[in-house]
Protein backbone atom coordinates (compact mmCIF):
# COMPACT_ATOMS: atom_id res chain seq x y z
CA UNK A 1 0.00 0.00 0.00
CA UNK A 2 3.27 2.19 -0.21
CA UNK A 3 2.56 2.95 -3.66
CA UNK A 4 -0.36 5.39 -4.52
CA UNK A 5 -0.92 7.42 -7.53
CA UNK A 6 0.43 11.14 -6.51
CA UNK A 7 1.65 14.87 -7.73
CA UNK A 8 5.07 14.61 -8.65
CA UNK A 9 6.65 17.61 -7.55
CA UNK A 10 9.73 16.91 -9.91
CA UNK A 11 9.86 16.90 -13.64
CA UNK A 12 13.11 14.90 -15.70
CA UNK A 13 14.72 17.52 -17.91
CA UNK A 14 14.10 17.37 -21.76
CA UNK A 15 10.53 15.47 -21.27
CA UNK A 16 8.37 16.82 -23.56
CA UNK A 17 4.21 17.45 -23.12
CA UNK A 18 4.67 20.87 -21.57
CA UNK A 19 7.06 19.07 -18.31
CA UNK A 20 9.47 21.84 -16.96
CA UNK A 21 13.17 21.21 -16.61
CA UNK A 22 14.92 20.89 -13.22
CA UNK A 23 16.86 23.75 -12.64
CA UNK A 24 18.78 21.97 -9.74
CA UNK A 25 18.96 21.65 -6.52
CA UNK A 26 16.21 22.78 -4.55
CA UNK A 27 14.54 24.67 -7.40
CA UNK A 28 12.52 21.93 -8.58
CA UNK A 29 11.13 19.06 -6.35
CA UNK A 30 12.94 16.41 -8.71
CA UNK A 31 16.33 17.05 -8.89
CA UNK A 32 19.12 15.67 -11.15
CA UNK A 33 22.35 14.48 -9.09
CA UNK A 34 24.25 13.10 -11.92
CA UNK A 35 24.42 9.76 -13.79
CA UNK A 36 25.74 7.02 -12.71
CA UNK A 37 28.86 5.12 -13.65
CA UNK A 38 27.01 2.14 -14.62
CA UNK A 39 27.10 -0.40 -11.77
CA UNK A 40 24.16 -0.98 -9.67
CA UNK A 41 22.97 1.94 -8.11
CA UNK A 42 21.10 -0.18 -4.93
CA UNK A 43 21.10 -3.75 -3.00
CA UNK A 44 20.92 -5.63 -0.12
CA UNK A 45 23.59 -4.83 2.07
CA UNK A 46 25.74 -8.23 2.60
CA UNK A 47 24.77 -8.78 5.88
CA UNK A 48 23.96 -8.70 9.31
CA UNK A 49 27.29 -7.10 10.78
CA UNK A 50 26.86 -3.86 7.69
CA UNK A 51 23.41 -2.64 9.82
CA UNK A 52 24.30 0.36 12.02
CA UNK A 53 23.20 0.11 15.88
CA UNK A 54 19.47 0.87 15.96
CA UNK A 55 19.34 4.45 17.81
CA UNK A 56 21.04 5.59 14.42
CA UNK A 57 18.08 5.04 12.13
CA UNK A 58 15.15 7.39 11.55
CA UNK A 59 11.39 5.61 11.75
CA UNK A 60 8.69 6.92 9.11
CA UNK A 61 5.81 8.94 10.16
CA UNK A 62 3.08 7.19 11.85
CA UNK A 63 0.46 9.03 9.75
CA UNK A 64 1.77 6.00 7.30
CA UNK A 65 0.12 3.75 9.29
CA UNK A 66 -3.10 5.47 10.22
CA UNK A 67 -3.76 5.97 6.36
CA UNK A 68 -3.08 2.29 5.47
CA UNK A 69 -4.69 1.17 8.11
CA UNK A 70 -7.88 3.62 6.93
CA UNK A 71 -8.04 1.85 3.41
CA UNK A 72 -7.82 -1.81 5.17
CA UNK A 73 -10.90 -0.63 7.25
CA UNK A 74 -12.39 0.86 3.82
CA UNK A 75 -11.77 -2.48 1.79
CA UNK A 76 -12.96 -4.98 4.28
CA UNK A 77 -16.02 -2.50 5.98
CA UNK A 78 -18.51 -4.25 2.71
CA UNK A 79 -17.34 -8.40 3.12
CA UNK A 80 -18.14 -7.92 7.22
CA UNK A 81 -21.25 -6.17 6.60
CA UNK A 82 -21.72 -9.24 4.44
CA UNK A 83 -20.44 -11.15 6.55
CA UNK A 84 -22.81 -10.33 9.93
CA UNK A 85 -26.24 -9.15 7.70
CA UNK A 86 -26.44 -12.73 5.28
CA UNK A 87 -26.48 -15.59 7.70
CA UNK A 88 -29.75 -14.26 9.77
CA UNK A 89 -31.52 -13.17 6.69
CA UNK A 90 -30.88 -16.53 5.05
CA UNK A 91 -32.05 -18.64 7.77
CA UNK A 92 -28.42 -19.33 9.71
CA UNK A 93 -27.48 -22.65 7.95
CA UNK A 94 -23.78 -23.67 8.62
CA UNK A 95 -22.85 -23.00 5.53
CA UNK A 96 -23.04 -19.25 5.31
CA UNK A 97 -21.97 -18.66 8.92
CA UNK A 98 -18.30 -20.70 7.98
CA UNK A 99 -18.30 -18.31 4.87
CA UNK A 100 -19.15 -15.92 7.57
CA UNK A 101 -16.57 -16.48 9.75
CA UNK A 102 -12.88 -16.00 7.86
CA UNK A 103 -13.30 -12.30 7.22
CA UNK A 104 -13.12 -11.08 11.15
CA UNK A 105 -9.71 -12.56 11.89
CA UNK A 106 -8.74 -11.66 8.36
CA UNK A 107 -9.62 -7.72 9.44
CA UNK A 108 -7.76 -8.42 13.27
CA UNK A 109 -4.54 -9.82 11.27
CA UNK A 110 -4.44 -7.27 8.76
CA UNK A 111 -4.55 -4.74 11.77
CA UNK A 112 -1.80 -6.00 13.22
CA UNK A 113 0.12 -6.73 10.29
CA UNK A 114 0.30 -3.24 8.89
CA UNK A 115 1.40 -2.44 12.20
CA UNK A 116 4.25 -4.56 11.84
CA UNK A 117 5.63 -3.30 8.39
CA UNK A 118 5.48 0.69 9.39
CA UNK A 119 7.58 -0.26 12.04
CA UNK A 120 10.32 -2.00 10.22
CA UNK A 121 10.24 1.04 7.78
CA UNK A 122 13.58 3.18 8.75
CA UNK A 123 16.13 4.71 6.57
CA UNK A 124 20.10 5.95 7.85
CA UNK A 125 22.22 8.45 5.68
CA UNK A 126 25.91 7.64 6.00
CA UNK A 127 28.57 9.41 4.56
CA UNK A 128 28.44 7.97 1.54
CA UNK A 129 25.32 6.70 1.05
CA UNK A 130 21.62 5.75 2.28
CA UNK A 131 20.26 2.91 3.47
CA UNK A 132 16.80 1.94 3.58
CA UNK A 133 15.08 -0.88 5.88
CA UNK A 134 12.21 -2.63 5.83
CA UNK A 135 10.03 -6.06 5.80
CA UNK A 136 9.53 -8.39 8.61
CA UNK A 137 9.07 -11.97 7.35
CA UNK A 138 11.47 -11.02 4.54
CA UNK A 139 14.06 -8.09 5.65
CA UNK A 140 15.53 -6.29 3.06
CA UNK A 141 18.26 -3.70 3.64
CA UNK A 142 19.15 -1.20 0.24
CA UNK A 143 22.39 0.63 -0.14
CA UNK A 144 22.32 3.71 -2.24
CA UNK A 145 25.40 5.07 -2.79
CA UNK A 146 24.66 9.09 -3.44
CA UNK A 147 27.01 9.19 -6.78
CA UNK A 148 25.13 6.79 -8.48
CA UNK A 149 21.69 8.50 -8.15
CA UNK A 150 20.42 10.05 -11.07
CA UNK A 151 17.06 11.69 -10.07
CA UNK A 152 15.44 12.20 -6.92
CA UNK A 153 11.69 13.29 -6.31
CA UNK A 154 9.44 14.24 -3.78
CA UNK A 155 5.51 13.03 -4.64
CA UNK A 156 2.06 13.69 -2.80
CA UNK A 157 -0.88 12.26 -3.38
CA UNK A 158 -4.35 13.44 -2.07
CA UNK A 159 -4.94 11.04 0.29
CA UNK A 160 -1.44 11.42 1.72
CA UNK A 161 -1.33 15.16 1.83
CA UNK A 162 -4.78 14.53 3.90
CA UNK A 163 -2.56 12.72 6.50
CA UNK A 164 0.53 14.79 6.02
CA UNK A 165 2.89 12.73 4.17
CA UNK A 166 5.36 12.48 1.15
CA UNK A 167 6.86 10.23 -0.42
CA UNK A 168 10.84 10.34 -1.79
CA UNK A 169 11.60 8.17 -4.81
CA UNK A 170 15.12 7.45 -5.51
CA UNK A 171 15.99 7.41 -9.23
CA UNK A 172 19.13 5.14 -10.06
CA UNK A 173 20.93 3.68 -13.17
CA UNK A 174 18.60 0.88 -13.49
CA UNK A 175 15.00 0.80 -13.14
CA UNK A 176 15.22 -2.38 -10.84
CA UNK A 177 17.61 -1.05 -7.67
CA UNK A 178 15.68 1.62 -7.70
CA UNK A 179 14.28 2.79 -4.22
CA UNK A 180 11.06 5.02 -2.10
CA UNK A 181 10.96 6.25 1.45
CA UNK A 182 6.94 6.48 2.08
CA UNK A 183 5.54 8.29 5.20
CA UNK A 184 7.92 10.86 5.30
CA UNK A 185 6.99 14.63 6.87
CA UNK A 186 6.59 16.79 3.75
CA UNK A 187 9.89 19.35 4.94
CA UNK A 188 11.63 15.85 6.01
CA UNK A 189 11.29 14.49 1.98
CA UNK A 190 12.08 18.06 0.97
CA UNK A 191 15.16 18.42 3.08
CA UNK A 192 16.51 14.69 2.15
CA UNK A 193 15.92 15.22 -1.76
CA UNK A 194 18.16 18.34 -1.42
CA UNK A 195 20.86 16.81 1.12
CA UNK A 196 21.01 13.62 -1.22
CA UNK A 197 21.44 15.49 -4.75
CA UNK A 198 24.18 17.99 -3.54
CA UNK A 199 25.71 14.65 -2.65
CA UNK A 200 25.06 12.94 -5.46
CA UNK A 201 26.54 16.31 -7.39
CA UNK A 202 29.55 16.11 -5.01
CA UNK A 203 30.64 12.71 -5.72
CA UNK A 204 29.60 12.69 -9.43
CA UNK A 205 32.02 15.58 -9.47
CA UNK A 206 34.77 13.76 -7.76
CA UNK A 207 34.76 15.69 -4.83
Amino acid sequence: MDAEPGEDDGARPGAAGGASAAAGSGAQDGARPGAGDGASAAGPAAGPAAVPSAEDWQPVRRGLLRMRRLLLVAWLTPPLLLAAALPPLLGGGPVWWLLAAPWPPLAAWGWWALGRNWRSWRYLERADDLLISRGVLWRELTVVPYGRMQLVEVTSGPLERRFGLARLQLHTAAAATDAAIPGLAPAEAKRLRDRLTEAGEARSAGL
